[in-house]
């Protein structure tokens, strides 16, 4: 072989139209199934691929230096990545940062996740806003060696998220109490040591982040399952209700966590906060109805308007469903409104502190334009417990 030869492809990406794309493979070996999005972020890529937000999908990455910074255990957004693979235009490079403690290749090989690099990220991400998020199958063989025939039938074959509860799969197996808060310099994550509101937390595919904003913002958090009944919600004398981001349909999800929305707005007023799934939830609960996108909102360059005080935040997103404005029964309000696309970002009811947004005010794309909602979220409770 001549010295500058291009090598053998060692991954490929068969989209279920058939077509391919052949790169070099890294992380884990193997195959996988599943919807394929793309996200515009020119950072986070370790706290993408671990959002349980991102159960069943592939993630192409649209910015090409990823894997420059490596990965820390201090920015997983849970314990493993939940993302089924990554597609990245350059191989990743040696990181270069004084908090990185492992290679991205390293990581995602050892957390049994497949990568492919030397993709042309610009053709892929064009074929996914005009075709609508395709399902794919992702194949790492060091050998090159590839049923073309049997991967293009397994993204076929694939189900797709519509009609698919995946909350169930990402969430905690039992309860539990987080007391951590947002990243600070010099000390890194403090404990919440005097929280001064009780927060029932329904785990739909939590963000640690998220959990942390909450205890920053005076939160002593109890972390429920995503089946929680309403009764096991108001067993902890809550003085709010938090529901969380996380992916598959929420009209699926919502079989069950629908129900228990509706029975702790009938049995109490308490201040209620969602975000991202729990924002579509919240919706459903209170008779709107959900739909699927063409290809969804992933990155961390989203304008949203603000419809109350017109301001225009900067925010991150990672959703394939929206709800639907229109249906938003009386009583009920649009409270932000994308920029991109006009779809709905944000709810409230008009003579209660319920609301929900949806995209995530605790990734700081702004840095902090969308802080204030946990702020918002606090205030509420406070309001409500001067007013017993």
């Amino acid at each position: 072989m001549a010295q500058n030869a291009p090598s053998k492809p060692t991954a490929c990406l068969a989209l279920a139209d058939g077509t391919l794309f052949y790169g070099m493979g890294f992380g884990a070996t193997g195959q996988t199934v599943a919807e394929l999005c793309f996200n515009t972020a020119m950072t986070g890529y370790q706290e993408i691929m671990t959002d349980p937000s991102y159960a069943g999908q592939i993630v192409t990455f649209t910015f090409p230096h990823i894997g420059n910074v490596g990965v820390n255990p201090e920015d997983d957004e849970t314990g493993d990545p939940v993302a089924a693979g990554m597609v990245v235009k350059w191989d990743p490079t040696e990181p270069s940062n004084w908090r990185s403690a492992e290679e991205l290749k390293t990581w995602l090989a050892r957390r049994g996740r497949i990568a492919i690099g030397g993709v042309d990220t610009r053709r892929l991400t064009r074929a996914i806003r005009q075709q609508g998020a395709p399902h794919v199958a992702l194949a790492h063989d060091p050998d090159g060696n590839f049923d073309i025939e049997a991967l293009v039938a397994a993204a076929r074959g694939f189900a797709g998220l519509e009609g698919m509860d995946l909350a169930k799969e990402v969430t905690c197996a039992q309860s539990y109490r987080w007391d951590e808060m947002r990243w600070a310099w010099p000390d890194g994550y403090k404990r919440q040591e005097a929280p001064v509101h009780k927060v029932v937390a329904v785990d739909f595919g939590a963000k640690r982040n998220i959990l942390r904003c909450l205890a920053s913002a005076g939160c002593d958090v109890t972390v429920l399952p995503a089946t929680a009944t309403a009764a096991e919600v108001l067993a902890h004398n809550p003085d709010g209700v938090f529901l969380s981001n996380g992916p598959g349909d929420p009209a699926a999800t919502g079989e069950y966590a629908v129900p228990m929305i509706k029975d702790v707005l009938n049995a109490t007023d308490l201040p209620v906060f969602g975000i991202c799934l729990g924002h579509q939830m919240l919706a459903l609960a209170l008779g709107g109805h959900t739909v699927k996108m063409n290809h969804g909102h992933h990155g961390a360059n989203h304008p949203v308007k603000d419809l109350d005080t017109g301001k225009v935040e900067i925010t991150s997103m990672n959703h394939g469903f929206a709800v639907d404005a229109q249906s938003l029964p009386d009583g009920v309000v649009e409270t932000h409104r994308s920029l991109f696309d006009g779809s709905n970002c944000g709810i409230r009811m008009t003579d209660r502190p319920v609301y929900s947004v949806q995209h995530h005010p605790e990734a700081s794309p702004g840095p902090q334009d969308s802080y204030y909602l946990f702020e918002r979220f606090a205030e509420a409770m406070a309001d409500k417990k001067a007013q017993a």
